[in-house]
């Protein structure tokens, strides 16, 4: 007589809760090098007597090397493991994070910066596929539950604590303290990971597609690049050919894509994402959305504090009410909204995000260069309110149009995409902010910062219409899913 086979339920990992605690460590460390540094930058230009294109590096140069190298760090995991590649990330963001605390030009300071784009892109990746790999199915939802608090605290404190740290001049290290605050954070991840977590990998991975990171790279250098120094340089025909080039070579991409395929190869992307509607107009939508939405911020964050004077504990608690705001519009948007009113909740947020950019405007026609942190605290609230409805569940509309097999390829792309946006949304705004200012300088009138801020702030409306007009091409349901791990992937990409 033979006995029923029954498979035990897998058991969650002893330490799990500790390896959630390092990972969100880990999190908590690239959202606030992603924002902290916003606030930083004006101190760093005037320490370091920088032109203002080093400021759209400095803050830009980050995102632009993360969304590179995002999808060759996930596949490396998959590939060699993802503690190993977790541990190589940690003590590659502590070292770089050194270099910038000890930059003694902006030279530097800027290589440094790229240099922890590329150590996040190596670390970030890993830490939700070790998640589901280190919690059984019965208590993954209570473990990335934690995600969405602990992270949105994180974006709501990130300019605070960089107003905070740079005010404090702490042995004198001013700015500085912004890149040192990292070494005790990364080397507890670091040290902790070491001890506990498991090695987890995908046996099935195939090797990896080089030639398609350089294209990528090659492609975003060649956009990125003229778009920040072409100001500078006053539009030269280079500038132009740059940009050229860099979407011939992302043709070259789709070429030497298709030629992997036909040769049984796994390439760095699945093609057949983009044959997608609602996945390609979400492509479109994730790139102009971010672009707009950290490009406008950056111009709001150098008004403040070259433009007004402001110092840098003041401008965050300025910039608090978005941040709040994001959060509040994040939990509502993802929790209550979609499942509910579909992609109306993007709209929604648009329509929200205009009007908080609107009264921007208002507030600066009527008090120009004596406005008050008090004057922008309303409009400011709900500019975030409107950016957290679109942000949270934006993911989850454009993945709904893909299927099962293509959602991990999918996944990747937009997150690499966020961080790309947001780099050419820097480099982009930014030359709109100081050329305007450009145009003002040694001319009576209107101040030049606000004449900066105000054409910024009229690109960013008009963005939030256009990124309006593309949520039609989007799905009209969210995709259906476990709510907790969607939530926490839309948690680490805000």
């Amino acid at each position: 007589m033979s006995a029923l086979a029954i498979t035990p339920e897998r058991q969650s990992h002893p330490r799990a809760w500790l390896i959630l605690a390092l990972i969100l460590g880990a999190e908590i460390m690239d959202l606030l090098d992603s924002t902290i540094v916003n606030v930083a930058a004006p101190s760093i230009v005037r320490d370091l007597h920088s032109s203002t294109t080093a400021v759209q590096w400095i803050t830009g140069g980050y995102s632009l090397t993360f969304a590179v190298f995002l999808i060759a760090g996930a596949r490396l995991g998959d590939r060699f493991g993802r503690r190993t590649l977790f541990l190589v990330g940690a003590w590659c963001f502590v070292a770089c994070s050194a270099l910038c605390a000890v930059a003694p030009d902006t030279s530097i300071l800027i290589a440094g910066r790229l240099l922890q784009g590329v150590a996040a892109a190596l670390l970030i990746p890993q830490g939700f596929a070790l998640l589901l790999a280190v919690f059984a199915p019965a208590d993954q939802g209570r473990a990335f539950s934690i995600f969405g608090p602990v992270v949105g605290l994180a974006a709501v404190a990130g300019p605070v604590l960089g107003g905070v740290l740079v005010d404090a001049d702490l042995f004198g290290t001013g700015w500085r303290l912004v890149f040192l605050i990292n070494l005790p954070v990364g080397i507890l991840a670091a040290i902790g990971a070491a001890r506990v977590l498991p090695q987890s990998r995908q046996e099935s991975a195939g090797r990896l597609d080089a030639v398609g990171i350089l294209l990528v790279a090659a492609a975003a250098a060649l956009v990125t690049y003229p778009l920040i120094q072409g100001r500078e340089a006053g539009w030269p025909a280079w500038t132009y050919l740059m940009i050229a080039g860099g979407l011939a070579v992302l043709a070259g991409l789709v070429l030497w894509t298709r030629m992997r395929l036909r040769h049984g190869r796994e390439p760095l992307v699945q093609p057949s994402v983009f044959r997608r509607r609602g996945f390609s107009g979400g492509v479109i939508f994730t790139l102009v959305f971010f672009g707009g939405t950290f490009g406008v911020g950056l111009a709001l964050t150098l008004f403040l504090q070259l433009g007004l004077g402001f110092s840098a504990i003041r401008a965050g608690l300025t910039a608090a009410p978005y941040a709040f705001g994001s959060s509040v519009g994040a939990l509502v948007g993802a929790a209550a909204l979609a499942p509910r009113l579909g992609r109306n909740t993007l709209q929604l947020g648009n329509g929200l995000q205009a009007a908080g950019l609107i009264l921007t405007l208002m507030v600066l026609g009527r008090t120009g260069m004596g406005v008050t942190g008090w004057d922008l605290a309303g409009p400011l609230l709900l500019w975030g309110l409107g950016m957290g409805l679109v942000i949270a569940p934006l993911f989850d509309f454009v993945l709904a149009s893909l299927g099962e097999d293509e959602i991990g390829s999918g996944s990747g792309v937009l997150n690499a995409l966020q961080q790309l946006g947001s780099a050419i949304g820097v480099a982009a705004i930014g030359t709109v902010f100081f050329t305007t200012l450009d145009d003002h300088a040694g001319v009576g009138g209107r101040p030049g910062y606000v004449a900066g801020l105000e054409r910024s702030l009229q690109v960013g409306l008009g963005i939030t219409a256009a990124v309006c007009l593309l949520t039609f091409l989007l799905p009209r349901r969210p995709r259906e899913t476990d709510p907790a791990p969607e939530a926490a992937m839309a948690s680490t990409t805000a």
